[in-house]
């Protein structure tokens, strides 16, 4: 139990064992990814592709929705908890938006999945992970309507939110 939890005499909110199990098997496929990624690198077609700044940037753009989430679980009024909730969205909708230019800027540049293993790595790995963010995007309306599983929702946010930076410094030291 939290401190302050226990404190005010309450409990601290839970975590599902259902969305445990799955960021458990989240974690797991974008791990297998790394793996493969090092394995696959040993190779000797492998050249290494420049990133834009912009996936860089994207970044942000996450953290922004992690932090306005967490506000939204924070906040105990309602309408104050949707527009945390709004915000939330508009970050993880413009963060789809800058993943899509960045892959635009890739292809202008030439570079498309087949052009070599690196490229096809950062590509397959973004879709993925925008596929997660979209699911983190119906959790947040399902947790706007199910203030109870908010926490559980903005468990998922910042755990697809770390996994994407992991694999961001991963893709552009390795």
């Amino acid at each position: 139990m939290h401190a302050a939890a226990m404190a005010a005499g309450r409990r601290a909110p839970t975590v599902p064992l259902g969305l445990v199990g799955f960021l458990g098997t989240t974690i797991m496929l974008f791990t297998t990814f790394a793996a493969s990624y090092l394995v696959r690198r040993t190779s000797a077609d492998w050249r290494p592709v420049d990133l834009p700044l912009l996936a860089w940037a994207n970044l942000a753009l996450l953290a922004g929705a992690s932090v306005t989430l967490e506000w939204a679980c924070r906040s105990a009024a309602r309408e104050t908890r949707g527009k945390w909730l709004a915000a939330t969205a508009l970050f993880g909708l413009a963060f789809l938006g800058g993943q899509t230019l960045v892959l635009a800027q890739l292809r202008a540049a030439g570079i498309f999945a087949q052009t070599s293993p690196h490229a096809s790595f950062f590509v397959v790995l973004s879709l993925v992970h925008g596929v997660h963010l979209v699911g983190g995007l119906g959790a947040l309306v399902y947790g706007a309507l199910r203030p109870a599983a908010l926490r559980g929702c903005a468990v998922f946010w910042h755990t697809i939110g770390v996994i994407w930076l992991a694999l961001l410094v991963f893709i552009s030291v390795m």
